[in-house]
C-alpha cells in the first residue's frame, strides 16, 4: 500500500494520474495547503521542503522500511521502476534520456515558469506589469517547445510512448484557461492534451479529492501559501486547525 500526501493541484495531480494509470493500491492522505498543514511536523518528516505530493511505500521493492519520496519528479520516477512501466529500462538508453529531459524540463520550465505567471495574473494583490509580461511571454514560449516537440514525436511527448513526462506536464497545460494560454495557437499541443484528457486513468487523476478545493482564496490560504518563511519551517508558524 502506498499512502499518497496529496491535494488537487497541478502537481498532485501527476501522482494521482500515475497511480491510476499503474492501478497500484494507494490511500489518500489530503494535506490542505490552504490551512498550513504541509508544516505539520509529521509531514515535514516524510516531506522537508513543507510541499505536497509526496509518498510513503509501505511494500517498497525488496521489502524494509518504509520509503518516503518528496518531489513529484522524484515520485514519478520511484513508481515507474516500482512497477516497471512509463518509462523505458536502463537497457534503452536514448528513449529513458528522451522521457528523463522531458520530466526535468517541465520540473525546471513549465511548472515553475507557469506557477509564477498564475501567481501574478491571479493571486498578487498588486498587478504588476513587467511580472505579467515577464512570465506570460515565458510560459508563452516553453508552449511553442512544446508544440514543436510534439509536431516531431507525433503522439507523445518523448516518442512513440506514453510516459512519465507525459504525465508530469499534462497537468500544467490543464491549467492553460486560467494561464490565459490559447491551446489554438499550439494545435500540437492541443491534438495532445485532447488525447490525453479522453485517458480514463487521467480522467480518475482529476477526479480524486476535486471536492476538497476551496471556491475562493481565503486569507488563511493566502498567509499558508504565500508567506512562508525559514521561520515558517523552523517552529511552524502556521497553525494546523
Amino acid at each position: 500500500m502506498i499512502d499518497l500526501h496529496y491535494w488537487p493541484t497541478p502537481n498532485g495531480w501527476k501522482i494521482s494520474i500515475m497511480l491510476e494509470e499503474c492501478g497500484l493500491p494507494y490511500r489518500l492522505v489530503p494535506v490542505n495547503i490552504g490551512k498550513g498543514e504541509q508544516f505539520a511536523p509529521e509531514f515535514l518528516a516524510i516531506s522537508p521542503n513543507n510541499r505536497m505530493p509526496a509518498i510513503v511505500d509501505h511494500a517498497p521493492a525488496g521489502g524494509g522500511t518504509p520509503v518516503a519520496v518528496f518531489e513529484s519528479g522524484a515520485i514519478l520516477m520511484y513508481l515507474a521502476e516500482k512497477t516497471g512501466r512509463f518509462l523505458p529500462a536502463a537497457t534503452e538508453l536514448r528513449e529513458r534520456y528522451q522521457a528523463m529531459q522531458w520530466l526535468m524540463w517541465q520540473m525546471g520550465g513549465l511548472g515553475p515558469m507557469a506557477g509564477q505567471n498564475g501567481h501574478f495574473l491571479l493571486y498578487a494583490p498588486d498587478k504588476i506589469p513587467y511580472a505579467i509580461e515577464r512570465y506570460g511571454k515565458e510560459v508563452d514560449r516553453l508552449y511553442g517547445v512544446l508544440d514543436a516537440q510534439l509536431a516531431r514525436t507525433g503522439a507523445h511527448v518523448a516518442g512513440a510512448e506514453y510516459s512519465i513526462a507525459d504525465m508530469a506536464i499534462f497537468p500544467w497545460v490543464r491549467t492553460h484557461k486560467a494561464q490565459q494560454v490559447d491551446l489554438q495557437k499550439f494545435p500540437h499541443v492541443q491534438r495532445w492534451y485532447d488525447a490525453l484528457f479522453e485517458r480514463p486513468a487521467v480522467k480518475r487523476g482529476l477526479d480524486l479529492g476535486k471536492e476538497l478545493r476551496a471556491p475562493a482564496l481565503t486569507e488563511e490560504a493566502r498567509k499558508a501559501l504565500f508567506g512562508q518563511t525559514a521561520q515558517s519551517v523552523r517552529d511552524g508558524a502556521h497553525k494546523v486547525s
